[in-house]
């Protein structure tokens, strides 16, 4: 028989345990799969409302998810074979439209405007994924994937690189240069700290951000590689790929998600309460409800 201090020590121990390892999934929460005939998804994104965008870029197709009656329309067709997406705070969307390798700007009319087509006088590899800061400026990846669509040669650039897009939308730097396979990116509603991830090495990393686009302190955050990212109000960070894996603020993984899909393209939270986690795996769409919210919401 155990002794009582024995006893109440397991106790405490237990209680501990259980506190220390909250779930960031709401209890009980399962998988739901609200999309399944896609060809290939991607670029997840909330407006203001907490509706989602993501892409079918074979199918070349922006679709929509309504957060009022979780209805899903077509909202472009064709869109530039866009791939990564966001929201600025006027409302308009940002996409990396991969099929003559832009960044477009996308208002509430749908009128479209590009912004950036090349680097240096030279066709960008093929923007894949891209983060606002709050003061407007922009960070985006360009990897270099080729398509059987593209009708271009090889790569113009010596780089797969990392690029800051100034407030001004006119100043174009490269701010990431050593990177093998740049992809999915995401930056902290403060605008003070961006991750990168390299899929080619299999890392993701942190830097400091500065006031004028640069990055400093670059840090080694996980030994995992990432498509597509997202963080959410705690400081944790969401990467896919085989499923989707979350990392606290100090790189100690905290879930696993498993999708039973080929590949897990991107992540984002959306919906009213920004408290629901959509997936965009392969031919599909899945979404969870999470005790957590998404960076930034209140």
């Amino acid at each position: 028989m155990k002794s009582w201090h024995a006893c109440v020590v397991a106790a405490v121990l237990l209680w501990a345990s259980a506190f220390a390892g909250e779930s960031i999934i709401a209890p009980g929460a399962e998988l739901k799969k609200i999309v399944d005939d896609c060809k290939f998804t991607e670029g997840p994104a909330a407006d203001a409302e907490g509706n989602v965008y993501f892409t079918d870029q074979p199918n070349d197709r922006i679709l929509k998810w309504n957060c009022a009656d979780g209805k899903i329309t077509t909202y472009m067709q064709p869109c530039g074979r866009s791939n990564g997406l966001c929201f600025d705070a006027k409302g308009n969307l940002w996409a990396c439209a991969d099929e003559k390798n832009e960044l477009w700007v996308i208002d509430a009319e749908k009128k479209v405007t590009v912004v950036v087509k090349d680097y240096q006088g030279k066709l960008l590899n093929a923007p894949n994924d891209i983060w606002l800061r709050p003061d407007g400026g922009l960070y985006f990846t360009d990897p270099f994937y080729k398509r059987d669509y593209w009708k271009r040669g090889p790569s113009e650039q010596d780089k797969q690189a990392v690029y800051y897009l100034a407030p001004d939308h006119k100043t174009l730097t490269r701010v990431v240069d050593d990177a093998k396979e740049p992809n999915g990116i995401i930056g902290t509603p403060d605008g003070k700290r961006l991750y990168v991830a390299d899929l080619g090495k299999h890392k993701t990393y942190s830097y400091d951000i500065q006031p004028d686009g640069s990055l400093t302190n670059k840090k080694l955050f996980c030994e995992l590689g990432s498509d597509g990212m997202t963080l959410d109000s705690e400081g944790n960070v969401y990467l896919t790929g085989k499923g989707v894996t979350v990392y606290d603020k100090t790189g100690k993984l905290l879930e696993k998600i498993d999708i039973k899909e080929p590949w897990t393209g991107n992540v984002c939270f959306g919906g009213k309460d920004q408290q629901t986690l959509f997936i965009t795996a392969s031919k599909c769409v899945y979404t969870l409800a999470m005790r957590v919210k998404g960076a930034g919401s209140q």
